[in-house]
């Protein structure tokens, strides 16, 4: 019983607890007994909170026996990635020099999946101070893809653990950040469903940042369902934090209770000429396959050339989150005695020469841009575009100094949009591939319809690495 339940989505897990053939502690038990049995190798987590999640567990199933049932997510259990505070816990930004800052503050999107009932299994590994996209940590290691359990490969970053606590069924799902891919370039690795919702859509109070005005939290997940449920759990008005004012409310609800009926939904395939060379095959496949499954629930699919210069917005995203990053951590990143990871070091050093006017003008020119680019999708519902150009590349072959897994992903926070990652193929050398739909700013419920449409019309979703090599050990 325990290893299927590992498998299960929360929808599913969900519907089993309602009703009532298993129960929270069987759910946590299960997860907890992979965690002991697996992350030795995988390195998901860097604190697990065991005795709290069975506690809080043993609470849930009494609540649900009490007919004080919460929601759907009641009972089930969440992965959080380490720069979501949590208060008494510490909180490192996969820093090993922030190993003893204890939060005194508990994030808001960690205080809604508490008030949902959600029970928190532990904190997961990540690039240091959320600053690099391959998903390596000089100081503090890197997580292991578990698509392949003979070669480390990446996991890509920010959010490593996340992805792949999730991706070995470690947790059911897991939660992220992502300022210019870091949901969704480890979801696309790992074979996932990865939100990045719209800016301002779900609230960052209480998250270590990166770059204030590019991150976003989000779920990474098996399902789009799932990936939803936590959305809008997590979403909405909060008064500790100026960037949900104002912002819309999005319908996660209808999206996903009404059937994801896209037929004449307007779906603008970007044109990759400008990268058919940096792109694998495979990978060009499964987004010529994903056409097609959108075409048979019913799209409408066009194809067009991208109105920006996407290696242009890719650095000048790069740009933006160096220059805030170096606010934010500049009194001590130039310690060379202190053990942090020398790419990011060097990537926030970077942001020093980056003046006033440099990143004022910075901010103008994005302006500029997200306004043409609004113009431009005005009668598009989405785009589609593969996640990445590669599939996971072994860890020693990683070169920091490159940023590939940026090219199609960095776009979406500097723009102001939404996007969502979906599995959409295998290599042949059996690792997952990532197709990105992203829409304009607050289209989130309508990348939930499309995202659930297509996981109807395919199941690279429902695949799942072997792992029989490790959980024979």
């Amino acid at each position: 019983m325990s290893n299927e339940l590992a498998w299960l989505s929360l929808t599913e897990l969900s519907r089993r607890l309602a009703a009532r053939e298993i129960s929270s502690s069987e759910i946590v038990d299960a997860c907890l007994a992979r965690i002991a049995a697996l992350d030795s190798r995988l390195h998901a987590f860097v604190d697990v909170y065991a005795q709290s999640a069975i506690d809080c567990a043993r609470a849930a199933d009494l609540e649900r026996k009490a007919g004080m049932v919460r929601g759907p997510l009641h009972g089930l259990p969440i992965a959080l990635k380490d720069l979501l505070h949590i208060e008494g816990r510490v909180t490192t930004a996969g820093s090993s020099t922030w190993r003893g800052r204890v939060a005194t503050q508990t994030a808001t999107a960690v205080e809604r999946l508490l008030a949902a009932g959600m029970i928190v299994l532990g904190k997961t590994h990540m690039v240091e101070f959320a600053f690099g996209g391959w998903g390596r940590n000089q100081p503090m290691g890197a997580p292991w893809n578990p698509w392949d359990t003979r070669r480390h490969r990446v996991t890509g970053g920010s959010s490593s653990g996340s992805a792949a606590a999730v991706a070995a069924g470690l947790a059911p799902a897991a939660i992220g950040s992502d300022t210019g891919g870091s949901i969704r370039i480890p979801a696309a690795l790992c074979g996932l469903a990865g939100l990045k919702p719209t800016y301002g859509v779900i609230s960052l109070a209480g998250v270590v940042p990166l770059a204030t005005t590019l991150d976003s939290l989000g779920p990474l997940a098996r399902s789009v369902d799932d990936a939803a449920l936590l959305a809008a759990a997590m979403a909405g008005y909060d008064r500790r934090d100026r960037s949900t004012h104002g912002v819309p409310d999005i319908d996660f609800g209808s999206a996903l209770t009404r059937d994801p009926d896209i037929r004449g939904t307007r779906v603008c395939v970007v044109s990759l000429d400008p990268w058919r060379g940096s792109i694998e095959p495979e990978v060009l496949r499964a987004r010529d396959d994903a056409i097609a499954a959108l075409r048979d629930a019913g799209a409408l699919i066009d194809e067009a050339r991208f109105p920006l210069d996407l290696d242009d917005v890719m650095k000048r995203n790069g740009r933006i989150i160096a220059a805030e990053a170096w606010a934010l951590h500049r009194a001590y990143i130039e310690a060379l005695e202190l053990p942090i990871d020398p790419w990011v070091r060097k990537r926030v050093i970077g942001g020093k020469s980056i003046g006033a006017a440099d990143y004022i003008e910075e901010l103008e020119q994005r302006r500029r841009t997200k306004a043409i680019f609004a113009e431009w999708t005005a009668g598009r519902d989405a785009l589609l575009m593969p996640t990445l150009p590669i599939t996971a590349t072994p860890i020693e072959e990683v070169d920091e100094a490159t940023t590939p897994l940026a090219t199609f992903t960095r776009a979406a926070n500097y723009l102001g949009a939404c996007a969502l990652s979906l599995p959409a193929g295998l290599s042949s050398a059996g690792l997952p591939i990532g197709v990105q739909l992203m829409g304009a700013s607050f289209a989130d419920a309508t990348l939930v319809r499309l995202g659930r449409a297509f996981q109807r019309h395919t199941d690279w979703h429902l695949r799942r690495p072997n792992l029989a090599a490790w959980e024979t050990l």
